[in-house]
């Protein structure tokens, strides 16, 4: 960029002196007006040229990334392909930063209108079971016995639909774009007599993200009835062991989807994972489940 202006700058400013030099020596050979004709005629190719490379190399990437824009901002399906010429390698990289972040808002947009699209169906039974507990509730006659399971009916399914709004707020903090930063899992993993940090060392991460990640995975594998959660840093990797229950093979491929649970009676939402998948993927990292019989979730930055 700062060569094509340099050049620029270099060209207008040098161009009136080549134009005196040239018709200093054209007078030489021909009448004064000739020479001074094609000294003018050459001024201003020369212009037209300057003019055509500033238009090709800086005027039309910025407004063909400006529409660009706003075919992200209208959620166009192409609109995130990389442009043919981007003129120079300062624009190349404003290019690639308005790709990524369309793709970014884009991923947001999906994830939080299927989240609602889930949470919209996942409320139905709540207010199914609050509607019908009120029905019944309103009659004098109903025995005391059914009154008082039909309060706890009422209270059960409020707690559920607590769950499921307080999830879809983790899910939106999830998606927002935190500092990056680094931290190390000694400063943050709690000090307790089930989380064990087999090998310490710092995590490409900032501690404001990886703490609310940690906590989702211990409580998960306790939740699973893990007496020991192990935490291993090996080069560009974290391991997560737990000594729980186990994942069985059926439910493996399924253990990052939005609403799925083995533990919906006891008031799980199945958000837990999937959050914690989201807030590292806007880190950059990635959270896989490891083959095998025992838990054992991988980290990779």
């Amino acid at each position: 960029m700062w060569l094509v202006i340099a050049c620029t700058i270099s060209g207008m400013l040098l161009l009136p002196i080549l134009a005196l030099f040239v018709l200093s020596r054209l007078v030489l050979v021909m009448d004064f007006n000739s020479a001074l004709l094609i000294t003018a005629v050459g001024a201003v190719a020369i212009g037209i040229i300057i003019g055509w490379v500033l238009l090709r190399i800086l005027l039309r990437p910025i407004t063909t990334l400006a529409a660009r824009a706003d075919e992200i901002r209208m959620g166009e399906a192409d609109a995130l392909a990389p442009l043919a010429h981007y003129g120079t390698s300062e624009m190349e990289a404003m290019g690639r930063a308005i790709r990524q972040m369309g793709k970014s808002l884009q991923d947001r947009e999906a994830i939080l209108r299927n989240y609602a699209d889930h949470v919209t169906h996942e409320l139905k039974s709540p207010l199914t079971v609050i509607q019908g507990a009120s029905e019944l509730l309103a009659d004098p006659d109903l025995p005391e016995a059914h009154r008082t399971r039909m309060v706890a009916n009422v209270a059960d399914a409020s707690d559920r639909m607590k769950a499921l709004l307080d999830a879809q707020r983790a899910l939106a903090i999830a998606n927002e774009l935190l500092a990056e930063g680094t931290c190390w899992l000694s400063d943050v993993l709690p000090q307790a007599d089930d989380v064990i940090i087999a090998r310490d060392g710092e995590i490409p991460i900032s501690k404001a993200v990886f703490e609310p990640v940690a906590t989702h995975l211990i409580n998960n594998a306790r939740s699973h009835g893990a007496t020991k959660i192990e935490f291993s840093l090996d080069n560009s990797a974290l391991k997560i062991a737990d000594d729980g229950a186990g994942i069985s093979q059926g439910n493996r491929d399924r253990v990052f989807d939005p609403f799925f649970t083995t533990r919906r009676n006891s008031g799980g939402t199945g958000m837990g994972l999937s959050i914690v998948r989201r807030m590292l993927e806007t880190q950059g990292a990635s959270i896989s489940l490891a083959p095998g019989d025992v838990t054992v979730f991988i980290i990779e930055f």
